[in-house]
């Protein structure tokens, strides 16, 4: 037991490698596990998605700046890159060049002597690869389907002709949609999705639906979907906006942990996961400036939130990364490119603290995991949740606000409990000490940091662990 909390210390403290040895790939293609609700590799170990929304990337990065992007993110353990490969029509690159210069026809995608906007696009694929990065397409972003910009006829030679650029390469995940909702032009979504499906049944695919929706209320049924997304979105719990279709219940918009029990309320049971929670830095509600900014703490919450209620992984977000801010952009929802532009906010604790997440997880055993609220006696609502996930043998609780918490330790085996304090920030571990397996009441740990939030973790004394 000592053995595996000395190496679960290690895991959660110290830095990831720029790159890990060998590619994930090498594991197998992605595939969803036996119980359908994680996402696993084809040897049977486990995937824990951990994206950013790098979304403008493909249109606004050029090569050295795509480098030390992708870079900076496989040293900040993401494995996961969600890009828009067309966020507009027309759409230009950094280097002038247009996406869509022959409208669907692609036969002349790549000219001689031109370095064009899909081979820039290739460049981007292949560099994430080399950090171990996998890159999910949002083939069109929905606002140009709402609008009519591509039908069912243009989707299918558009899906053709990404399957076959993109399908043979190793880390590609296929992501319909694009904060729309399912319902808007259904027959598009489904001539691309079916149309890449066909050629390539490799790569997992998902659909990004608008902001507060889940890609189950329209597709969970379609084969072509492997796996949930939703959009948590960025607005607080008074910014209902009146959307009647929305899954959840007015009052509780920032409760994302209630997209997870709506997902997998449809059946079959799939993955899910936030595809775009609040970004870090972004107003609250997106539209005025002179609303507050979403935080770190705030980010952390509806990562936790997520996947403690079940989800397969999480996506981050940084108001000047997704739209890759810098002198002579223009800035979109209050964001400054000059004061913070997007090399600079890779610097935001935020982008730097989700790591911690996905080292936790993937430290204990994986698949047995699921939600478990039965295990807090004295839970509350908003911010003073206690959200509980547990396996067999251990029993994580997040606290956001930092107040006490009284734990059912019998929910776990064993007579006696190892129980320590995790730090989301920097992932420092506290010993707390032995309990006996009882409810027991357990105060805040607070560290000079001043940080509030944290992770309890309890583990069965005598748990058969080894995680060389």
């Amino acid at each position: 037991m000592r053995h595996f909390l000395y190496i679960l210390a290690l895991s959660l403290t110290l830095s990831l490698p720029a790159l890990a040895a060998g590619s994930p790939w090498d594991n197998g293609d992605l595939r969803v596990s036996a119980n359908g609700r994680f996402l696993q590799f084809a040897n049977g170990k486990p995937f824990f998605w951990l994206a950013d929304t790098g979304w403008l990337l493909p249109e606004r990065l050029n090569r050295d700046e795509a480098e030390h992007y992708l870079a900076s993110l496989g040293r900040a353990g993401y494995n996961v890159v969600q890009v828009q490969v067309i966020n507009a029509i027309p759409s230009f690159n950094a280097y002038g060049q247009m996406a869509l210069d022959r409208g669907f026809d692609f036969s002349q995608a790549d000219r001689p002597g031109v370095y064009g906007y899909w081979n820039h696009m290739d460049y981007i694929v292949d560099r994430a690869a080399a950090h171990g990065i996998y890159v999910a397409m949002v083939c069109i972003w929905g606002g140009m389907v709402k609008r009519g910009d591509m039908n069912a006829t243009q989707a299918r030679a558009y899906g053709s002709f990404l399957a076959r650029r993109y399908g043979r390469r190793p880390n590609i995940v296929w992501v319909m949609g694009g904060d729309i909702r399912g319902d808007i032009h259904p027959e598009v979504w489904e001539a691309l999705a079916t149309t890449i499906k066909a050629a390539d049944r490799r790569h997992l695919m998902t659909f990004h639906p608008r902001g507060r929706h889940t890609s189950a209320q329209w597709f969970n049924s379609s084969e072509w979907l492997d796996f949930n997304m939703f959009q948590s979105g960025h607005r607080r719990y008074n910014q209902r906006m009146g959307d009647k279709h929305y899954p959840i219940a007015e009052g509780t918009e920032e409760d994302n942990w209630m997209y997870v029990d709506s997902a997998w309320s449809h059946r079959p049971v799939k993955p899910v996961l936030d595809g775009e929670p609040s970004y870090e830095g972004i107003p609250q509600g997106l539209h005025s400036g002179s609303e507050p900014r979403w935080t770190a703490a705030d980010c952390r919450r509806y990562a936790y939130w997520a996947v403690f209620a079940g989800a397969c992984g999480h996506t981050y977000g940084n108001s000047a990364i997704m739209q890759m801010a810098k002198p002579g952009t223009e800035g979109a929802y209050s964001a400054d490119p000059v004061a913070k532009p997007w090399y600079v906010a890779l610097g935001d604790p935020g982008f730097r603290q989700m790591q911690y997440l996905k080292r936790l997880m993937l430290a204990l055993p994986y698949f047995e995991r699921v939600p478990d609220q039965r295990a807090i006696l004295n839970n509350g609502t908003r911010y003073d949740r206690l959200a509980a996930t547990r396996g067999k043998s251990y029993l994580l609780v997040y606290n956001h606000t930092g107040r006490d918490m009284t734990v059912d330790l019998t929910r776990i085996s064993g007579a006696r409990k190892r129980v320590w304090w995790m730090d989301p920030t920097d992932g420092h571990i506290t010993f707390l000490g032995t309990f006996d397996s009882r409810v027991t009441t357990f105060r805040y740990h607070a560290r000079a940091t001043g940080v509030a939030d944290g992770v309890l973790i309890a583990a069965d004394e005598k748990m058969p662990l080894s995680l060389e």
